[in-house]
């Protein structure tokens, strides 16, 4: 049975792979050029022997540049280009230096060798030996910029992470300082059961809380299942005052969007709807698949936007701010969050999300 040999590896993963490899072909591409274009020149086949002790030589040549440049990357930008350039000439010196002997033994053995040959010579090794430290630099130098970019983005997605927790973390003391306050209330009127029932659920809550990541994504479906958690206990507050209604498209039921997101619209609407008025509120929740969108809103039946308490925050500082920049960090610009009076009356909020049922972490 064949093996799945997974994605390939980048070709400069292995840094010291890819150094041989591309310093091999690349001498090995110098030495066929040079052969060929001795021989078209009518040089015959022993031109090959100069040429390959030439290529030998700038073989080796920048096997000792390669290694003087590794460490002139370390230092101030002045001395490396200023140490690379006069490396580069003396090994353009030594390089031109043996080829012109090596031919003139070859070819013309006794002869002395002439200026204008030898500068011909160190010219063409110059522009080869250039090119090679060019290339060297510009490899080394995108390797680095790509590290750099690659630790920025982790450091980016860490950060995104540690705001989305803190964002989310916000929402859970305003809540957990009201269940507590009622259940105190509870016991000092010696309603011990109900105190024992709120605490039960309470516990189920902060369970679901704690399992969950607060930077990860979980289904429609199980914030619904957490939003009747939290509405169990409030309803032992209000009574029949609290009359929450759910209308969640199965289809929409699928879609992921950030844990507790819903949590402190209801609670918002608990705060403003329910409270203060006698005969309380109903809050409605609604989710729709329309398209690759999912409408997701929350409506209450209180007195809306005429209040003179405004409904953008929390008695903590946290609101609808809140699960703006959580939504921000989540989808970026592909999404959509209003805040506006309700269709009858009382106040509503209006999410438009992307529908994405992949399980994922938010960075």
């Amino acid at each position: 049975m064949a093996r799945s040999s997974g994605p390939p590896r980048p070709f400069f993963d292995d840094k010291n792979r890819a150094f041989w490899l591309l310093q091999s072909a690349g001498w090995a591409g110098y030495f066929l050029l040079r052969a060929l274009s001795g021989v078209a020149n009518d040089m015959g086949l022993l031109f090959i022997v100069p040429t390959a002790l030439a290529t030998a030589t700038g073989y080796s040549l920048t096997l000792l540049m390669g290694a003087a440049y590794r460490r002139l990357m370390t230092v101030k930008p002045f001395w490396t280009w200023s140490l690379s350039i006069a490396l580069l000439l003396v090994a353009s010196g030594v390089f031109s230096t043996i080829e012109v002997w090596a031919n003139a033994t070859f070819y013309r053995p006794g002869e002395r060798i002439e200026g204008a040959q030898f500068m011909g010579a160190i010219l063409l090794d110059f522009a080869v030996l250039a090119a090679w430290s060019a290339l060297y630099y510009a490899i080394n130098f995108y390797l680095k910029l790509q590290q750099q970019t690659g630790l920025l983005e982790r450091l980016e997605g860490q950060a995104s992470a540690a705001q989305l927790a803190m964002l989310r973390y916000q929402l859970n003391p305003h809540f957990l300082f009201n269940t507590l306050n009622s259940i105190s209330t509870l016991v000092l009127l010696k309603q011990t059961d109900r105190a024992n029932m709120m605490l039960s659920r309470l516990s189920a809550f902060l369970r679901y809380t704690l399992v969950n990541e607060p930077t990860a994504q979980v289904s429609l479906a199980q914030e619904v299942e957490t939003l009747k958690l939290y509405l169990e206990i409030e309803k032992m507050r209000f009574e029949d005052r609290l009359r929450p209604v759910f209308d969640i498209d199965a289809e929409a039921a699928r879609a992921r969007l950030p844990s507790l997101l819903l949590q402190p619209l209801v609670e918002n609407a608990i705060k403003y709807a329910v409270t203060p008025q006698e005969e309380g509120a109903e809050i409605a929740v609604t989710a729709r698949l329309i398209g690759e969108r999912v409408h997701i809103s929350v409506t209450d039946t209180g007195p809306g936007l005429n209040e003179t308490q405004p409904r953008t925050t929390f008695s903590t500082g946290v609101g609808l701010a809140n699960i703006r920049e959580r939504l921000t960090q989540a989808f970026g610009p592909r999404h959509r969050f209003e805040a506006h009076p309700g269709p009858g009356g009382g106040f509503a909020v209006s999410i438009e999300l992307p529908y994405e049922t992949e399980p994922k972490e938010i960075a």
